[in-house]
């Protein structure tokens, strides 16, 4: 997701999306450009998704074995789902949770010609549900979980997005990996804070700035590999 300010002005509103605690998405056209907001606040838009691609390529380049196990936290415009379908094997399986019901009808509607035909790719399971709960309940279950939720640790579009980026949070996503696997996560924004929480819970951690759209900040990638 990005975080920079509403690009299309005005654009049409050409989707609603209801989020299940309060508040709704909105998803603007402008041409041939689309966008996502929540409050007035830029989540994704379609002409820049160079970040979105890195979490996935760069996660997918420490996979080793012939069928990873691979969780994604958050639809989006399905750049990141795109970017690992491309560079994983043909056994490999991949689970998408995403918790807006309307985020997959716009996946299937106005953004298919983005999405292309991931969501029918036979390597992926999609879940309608909060990725947290996938995480909580599958441990030792995945090579790699890839996290676009939000715009980064701070839960802006809702507070309970927080409770994955706390420490109990990262705690169970190290437990929903296997020894050697590898919790990627997106942000819009640097936060020393929680590449600090990382470490300290026993993650081995890279972080990649990587150039946002103009006039946009760098967005931030964590590689944290679980050591055992």
């Amino acid at each position: 997701m990005n975080g920079a300010a509403a690009a299309l002005d005005p654009g049409e509103l050409i989707g609603v999306a209801d989020i299940l605690d309060g508040g709704r998405l909105e998803l603007f056209r402008s041409g041939d450009d689309y966008e996502i907001l929540f409050e007035g606040e830029q989540l994704m838009g379609s002409w820049s998704s160079r970040s979105e691609r890195a979490l996935a390529t760069l996660a997918c380049a420490e996979l080793a074995g012939p069928a990873p196990r691979v969780l994604i936290g958050g639809l989006g415009m399905g750049f990141t789902l795109g970017a690992a379908l491309a560079v994983l094997p043909p056994a490999a399986r991949v689970t998408v949770a995403e918790l807006v019901p309307g985020v997959v009808d716009w996946a299937r509607g106005p953004l298919s010609h983005i999405h292309g035909r991931s969501l029918d790719d036979p390597r992926v399971s999609l879940v309608l549900g909060d990725v947290h709960d996938l995480i909580a309940e599958r441990v030792g279950a995945f090579d790699a979980i890839l996290l676009d939720v939000d715009n980064g640790p701070d839960g802006l579009v809702t507070l309970a997005n927080e409770r994955l980026y706390s420490a109990w949070g990262l705690r169970s996503a190290r437990d929903a990996l296997r020894p050697g696997g590898v919790l990627a996560v997106w942000s819009a924004y640097p936060d020393e804070a929680f590449g600090r929480r990382l470490r300290v819970l026993g993650f081995d951690v890279s972080e990649v700035a990587l150039d946002g759209a103009p006039d946009e900040r760098n967005h931030v990638l964590w590689l944290a590999v679980r050591q055992h």
